[in-house]
């Protein structure tokens, strides 16, 4: 499936932060819609020796090579086989000042979410670090998203 939809960013209450959602284990995460450039289905990379084992290769997007890199193996989940539900989120990041453009592999989409801003509450902090790639946790009132923060998932990637 090489299909793509292009999300443009939208207007949301301003108390409120609109997420893009997703499923990784059944368990919901969420980046901010802003920093989202479009959803792809999934197809295969070209690896790139030498890369975290995260990363799995390169897509080229309208000319542009971008680095695909598997969001469950980032966070320290179990890989899964992909399915005809894996997506591609095309995020912009900053990295050292700069806006590059990556893609997070997801098992399946969720929704465009608005979290009030008293529905925000900060990560419990954890001695080691793995705290650093969750910003936020959306508690709402039938379910919990942990918010990424998506320049710290591709920190340490220097491309």
């Amino acid at each position: 499936m090489s299909e793509s939809i292009h999300v443009t960013g939208t207007n949301g209450p301003s108390d409120g932060a609109q997420l893009l959602t997703f499923f990784l284990d059944e368990q919901e995460f969420g980046v901010d819609i802003l920093r989202v450039q479009e959803i792809r289905g999934w197809s295969a990379p070209m690896p790139i020796p030498g890369s975290p084992p995260y990363i799995k290769g390169v897509i080229n997007i309208r000319g542009d090579v971008v680095p695909i890199a598997d969001l469950r193996e980032r966070i320290g989940m179990a890989r899964a086989d992909w399915t005809p539900m894996t997506a591609v989120v095309v995020l912009r990041v900053q990295y050292k000042g700069r806006e590059r453009v990556m893609g997070i592999v997801v098992d399946a989409m969720s929704d465009v979410t608005t979290v009030p801003s008293e529905a925000r509450k900060p990560p419990p902090v954890f001695e080691g670090g793995a705290d650093k790639l969750t910003k936020e946790i959306a508690t709402l009132p039938d379910k919990m998203i942990a918010i990424l923060d998506i320049d710290s998932v591709f920190g340490e990637v220097a491309v």
